[in-house]
């Protein structure tokens, strides 16, 4: 049975903090009539089981997001699994997933799980930890690289779904990923390792991974994604407008030819 998330808002009110919604959003999202998401014979997920619930590696920014309301879209039993492991970042965005699941909230919705996972103590004065140095809309994008972090994510989460019986766990990676930890040689080795080392079978599935970012972006166009978030140097809680993957959003709506409804604190626009 599905339980109530924490700090349940008023969709139609401001963000916690006071800011303001997201520009084209009332908070509103699902049919009224049905309680679930439009336009759910479009989305490309059918690969998983809707006989049983199917955790979703989940961080509030578009890919995920996009995954999750797709799922929810064909009444799939979702739970959210968010894994924090106490970056400059993770508070804003945490909070920004909290109001995202609010948002599109239906029967088949769990609640939203929080893993810990700190990692100061692997990353020391990385500008992941720090906040000094984070890299702006200019620089690269293997800047960006943390090292090691999406094993360190897919082992907490693997463990979570054995503990809990959850036989699926699904990720919103794109093929377009560029780091050699989001390969396909790499999730097989990494569920076959799983699978032998700890009891259980869990399976590691990526529904978006035949996507480029302009077709996730256009699956997710009914979605609220302006209550996603994607920001590694937050200003009170809004996207910064100047780092590297604000810079991402920026192009990915654009690639889309979607209007971004984000609030930016700096108001920037980048070049596809």
């Amino acid at each position: 049975m599905r339980r109530a998330l924490p700090g349940k808002c008023n969709p139609g009110g401001p963000l916690p903090g006071g800011h303001p919604l997201p520009r084209g959003h009332t908070g509103a999202y699902n049919d009224r009539s049905t309680g679930h998401p439009p336009s759910a014979d479009t989305l490309p997920v059918n690969s998983l089981s809707s006989k049983s619930a199917v955790a979703v590696l989940f961080s509030g920014g578009l890919d995920s997001s996009i995954l999750l309301a797709s799922l929810l879209a064909q009444r799939q039993r979702v739970v959210p699994l968010y894994v924090d492991c106490e970056l400059h970042w993770q508070a804003a965005e945490l909070q920004a997933a909290r109001r995202f699941l609010q948002v599109v909230e239906t029967p088949e919705l769990g609640e939203l799980v929080v893993l810990r996972m700190p990692l100061a103590d692997l990353y020391e004065d990385h500008w992941s930890v720090t906040g000094r140095g984070v890299p702006s809309d200019t620089d690269p994008d293997e800047l960006v690289y943390l090292p090691g972090r999406n094993p360190l994510l897919l082992v907490k989460a693997d463990l979570w779904c054995r503990l809990h019986e959850v036989k699926q766990l699904a990720l919103g990676s794109l093929a377009s990923n560029p780091f050699a930890d989001s390969t396909d040689a790499f999730f097989v080795h990494f569920e076959a390792a799983m699978n032998q080392a700890v009891s259980g079978q869990v399976q590691i599935v990526r529904p978006l991974a035949g996507l480029d970012k302009r077709q996730v972006m256009r699956l997710g166009r009914e979605m609220p994604l302006g209550w996603t978030f994607s920001c590694l140097s937050p200003a009170a809680g809004l996207h910064c407008g100047g780092c590297n993957k604000c810079a991402e959003r920026q192009q990915a709506f654009r690639l889309a030819e979607l209007e971004d409804p984000t609030p930016y604190a700096t108001a920037r626009r980048v070049a596809i």
